[in-house]
């Protein structure tokens, strides 16, 4: 941490960089945002409306018809139960950060606390392109659902039908749903939170509707979707696989919950539960709508574009189409909110640490919420909204999430095996010691010999040994997933020696790192660390390496195209660092003193 060893009467002395850490509650460095909070009003019910509602979105009325009949067939409830299961390894993760760190900015504020403030910007700069981005794409896919109750595009009227001018297809539709959420968002967060637990509970009925009216359907026809000579896999076991890289981005949005953390009455239970409960819900909801659907008709039968309603039409139930589009529309209203939520917190949390103006981290006194911020945010979506067709940017969304969980899950790893030993110690006025702020240990309740096994020289060999045994296994997951990738490697064959070598080597490695880990044991700290007695990941270290695996191996498969315009973004996000955020971050003029010489610092 760059931090010199003198514990003699003078300020240890630390250098501003990218791995300066923060304290576990973001409200301890009350320096830029005094003493404004967010209201603590939502409950478990709350959390999972918003959970649901950002998780099932208007794609999967789409996505099951296209990976049905290109990877899975007959088993695509298979591909949602694998792809639910990798989602889960990352859910767990949220679940035990959530609760150890209880505050806004979800995923950016757990990598500022456990890996450092490079990391933290760089999670912080996607999630932001991933939400503006989300908004825009599911504001402008109301429109054309919204045609289908007028008898097609032609027939909606002007104020809601896309236009072209100059060459741009504008969508005053798309641009007017997203104001009016983010006017919506400003009235306060129970407000906005009941108005999206209505609109996801109308989607979630459409689609308990489609399972129980096709199951009746289906059950008088026989289920001849699964009475097929290629049998219940057409397309193999890597079918079911490559179906399951597609379908997983259909549970991004779990994590929105964590977003809203400091507005949670009872975090540490209703967190965990909202994590949970939401991506449960939504794996059992996908898994009973695809196993309908695919045993309604052949799966080389489903409409790519509109799936659930030809398969109900090829029963005769035209009518059914007016519920499944209600659906469809339900869920992106629910999403768009889902995006304008955690996008205006975690701005909110980057402007408090100093990394961006204070303009985003005001909270209006009446409303309890960040309107400022929240206004600036739904103006761009907007704009983009109305202007830009933004389908082909869609693949970016996808970039801040598997970031995010990546680092999510290395922070996990930290905590348990190298979680941060030092105090903050904002120094107010040259080297004067006596002019400190130190608000909390980070290790509250912590033992003698807790602390006393940080300092001593076991306590540091095992602390380097486990960090030598994480760059192992980042090496490994590097290589193993960089062979694997097709996209990585098009030029070698997918069964060729040399990559099938690669691969070996690179899974021999990461599996040396993390039984490493497993064999060192768990650092005597990490019990204490944060606001300890809630959810904790279990299976530690092979979960949260496994999920690092599966994150990396989904990033690098992205594909070119995306990291070029996703790497423009990130070029913007590092001269915006450079120039303003590493220069008035709070931590600027922090050092940082082991928790194990605290008395040095108090003593005169």
């Amino acid at each position: 941490m760059g931090v010199v060893k003198d514990y003699g009467g003078q300020c240890l002395m630390g250098f501003s960089g990218l791995r300066r850490r923060k304290q576990v509650d973001s409200d301890n460095l009350r320096i830029n945002h005094g003493d404004q909070q967010l209201a603590k009003r939502l409950n478990i019910i709350d959390l999972v409306g918003i959970g649901v509602g950002t998780t099932i979105g208007a794609g999967v009325y789409i996505l099951i018809g296209t990976v049905a009949r290109e990877q899975t067939g007959p088993a695509l409830p298979i591909a949602f139960l694998i792809a639910g299961i990798a989602a889960a390894l990352s859910a767990f993760c949220y679940a035990e950060l959530s609760c150890r760190c209880p505050s806004a900015g979800s995923a950016y504020h757990y990598s500022y606390i456990c890996i450092g403030e490079g990391v933290a910007w760089i999670i912080g700069w996607a999630l932001i392109l991933e939400y503006a981005i989300g908004a825009s794409v599911v504001a402008r896919g109301v429109t054309p659902n919204l045609a289908l109750y007028f008898g097609g595009q032609g027939n909606l009227p002007a104020f809601l039908a896309r236009h072209t001018i100059y060459g741009i297809v504008i969508d005053p539709c798309a641009a007017a749903l997203v104001i009016i959420g983010t006017i919506l968002m400003c009235t306060g967060i129970k407000e906005s939170s009941l108005v999206q637990t209505i609109v996801t509970s109308i989607n979630v009925c459409a689609l308990v509707f489609v399972i129980v009216a096709g199951s009746y359907l289906a059950s008088k026809s026989g289920w001849v979707g699964y009475e097929l000579s290629k049998g219940y896999v057409p397309f193999g076991v890597n079918g079911v696989l490559g179906g399951s890289a597609t379908v997983f981005f259909s549970y991004i949005g779990f994590d929105s919950v964590t977003a809203t953390a400091e507005e949670v009455k009872n975090p540490k239970r209703d967190l965990p539960l909202g994590v949970g409960i939401s991506l449960s819900l939504s794996c059992i909801l996908y898994m009973l709508l695809s196993f309908v659907i695919v045993g309604l008709v052949p799966y080389y039968d489903l409409d790519k574009d509109t799936p659930i309603s030809s398969a109900f039409s090829a029963y005769g139930v035209e009518w059914a189409a007016l519920v499944i589009t209600t659906g469809a529309v339900m869920a992106l209203l629910a999403a768009l909110m889902g995006s304008l939520l955690p996008q205006s917190r975690i701005l909110m949390a980057m402007a408090r640490d100093g990394l961006l103006p204070s303009f985003f981290s005001d909270i209006d006194k009446r409303t309890q919420v960040p309107v400022k911020g929240t206004m600036a945010i739904g103006i761009l979506a907007a704009a983009i909204a109305f202007f830009m067709d933004v389908s082909e940017l869609a693949g970016m969304v996808s970039v801040g999430t598997l970031l995010a969980f990546t680092s999510v899950a290395v922070s996990v790893l930290v905590i348990r095996y190298v979680p941060p030993n030092e105090l903050h110690v904002l120094a107010s006025s040259g080297d004067d010691c006596q002019d400190l702020i130190l608000n909390r240990d980070p290790y509250p309740g912590a033992t003698v010999d807790q602390e006393a096994f940080l300092d001593n020289p076991k306590g540091q060999r095992r602390r380097r040994l486990a960090l030598w045994f994480l760059t192992i296994i980042f090496i490994g997951v590097l290589l193993l997933t960089s062979s694997a990738s097709a996209e990585s490697l098009p030029s070698i064959h997918a069964a060729s020696p040399s990559r099938v070598t690669l691969c070996g080597i690179g899974g021999t490695i990461f599996l040396v790192g993390t039984i490493g880990l497993a064999y060192i044991g768990q650092d005597g700290a990490a019990g204490v660390f944060g606001h300890t007695g809630g959810f904790t990941c279990p299976f530690v270290p092979y979960l949260p390496a496994a999920c690092i695996l599966l994150n990396t191996y989904l990033l690098i498969n992205l594909g070119t195209g995306t990291w070029v315009r996703v790497s423009v973004w990130l070029l913007i996000g590092t001269v915006v660092y450079l120039s303003y955020g590493r220069t008035h971050s709070l931590l600027l003029n922090a050092s940082y003193v082991p928790v194990t010489h605290t008395e040095d610092v108090h003593s005169p």
